[in-house]
């Protein structure tokens, strides 16, 4: 992988992974164009992980102190609530997922599903709720949501702002929420790929050079991606999204169902 790879692949990661077009799905469709096997680099991933980490913390950075300073509160625990059916999914369908990931198959069908969410998600009349009023099944129903998420180009951020909106949440709070709770998930990711690096004694690793350029580049637009998402969906703009990502689905599908060149057919 060069330079001009690493830092490609760490820009995509750092800005999908939270405007509401899916992190994931675009890791994948970059891997098949570019014919460059991202996810067997531990090392790599690992590091895209922590760029993407080190912006949301640093974004989200009031947010977080305020939780560290509160750890009975009830939006705190509305947090750990969430991740309970995203810990319970992610458990169950692990083999799954990498295989889905791995193919890149389904991928077009899923960008159709969230550009439908986020067409759908400007219509939401916001409700009153935010944090100290949502209840336990709303925190419950996010979580499900941002567990469903882990299917490759499904939207994490659009599927749980959604969520959030659809029980009530106000937009700032839906958005906040979304936010916050992807800290554990992406920690939760540079534990497992930690965890696969040590196993593997480190073989899978990238040049310092490389990968440090590909974490900067996953930082710096990481911490854009939030302070965007965060602006749009206070003004219900994300119909732009969802155009764009009805036709990478419509140039997906042709190309798996016509072309057949850089994915495997549906059937």
């Amino acid at each position: 992988m060069t330079y001009g790879d690493a830092v490609l692949f760490g820009a995509v990661q750092g800005l999908t992974e939270f405007l509401p077009i899916s992190s994931s799905g675009h890791i994948v469709l970059l891997e098949k164009l570019l014919h460059v096997d991202v996810e067997r680099n531990t090392a790599f991933v690992l590091m895209l992980h922590v760029g993407t980490l080190i912006a949301v913390l640093y974004a989200m950075r009031k947010e977080v102190r305020w939780l560290i300073q509160h750890p009975k509160a009830r939006e705190t625990w509305m947090l750990v609530v969430a991740l309970l059916p995203t810990a319970v999914i992610g458990a169950l369908f692990e083999e799954w997922f990498d295989d889905l990931f791995e193919s890149g198959a389904t991928i077009g069908l899923e960008f159709l599903l969230t550009g439908i969410i986020l067409w759908w998600m400007d219509a939401i009349e916001a409700g009153r709720k935010n944090e100290t009023t949502m209840t336990v099944a709303d925190s419950l129903w996010i979580g499900a949501l941002q567990g469903a998420a882990i299917l490759p180009a499904l939207s994490r951020s659009g599927l749980t702002i959604a969520g959030g909106l659809w029980r009530g949440l106000n937009r700032e709070a839906a958005t906040r929420f979304s936010f916050l709770l992807s800290i554990p998930a992406i920690l939760g990711g540079v534990l497992v790929k930690l965890d696969d690096l040590v196993e593997a004694h480190g073989s899978a690793a990238l040049s310092s050079g490389p990968m440090l350029a590909g974490m900067l580049a996953a930082l710096a637009t990481g911490y854009l991606s939030v302070r965007w998402t965060k602006s749009l969906v206070s003004r219900a703009r994300m119909r732009w999204f969802a155009v764009y990502a009805f036709a990478l689905s419509a140039w997906i599908l042709f190309d798996q169902l016509v072309q057949h060149r850089f994915f495997p057919p549906l059937a």
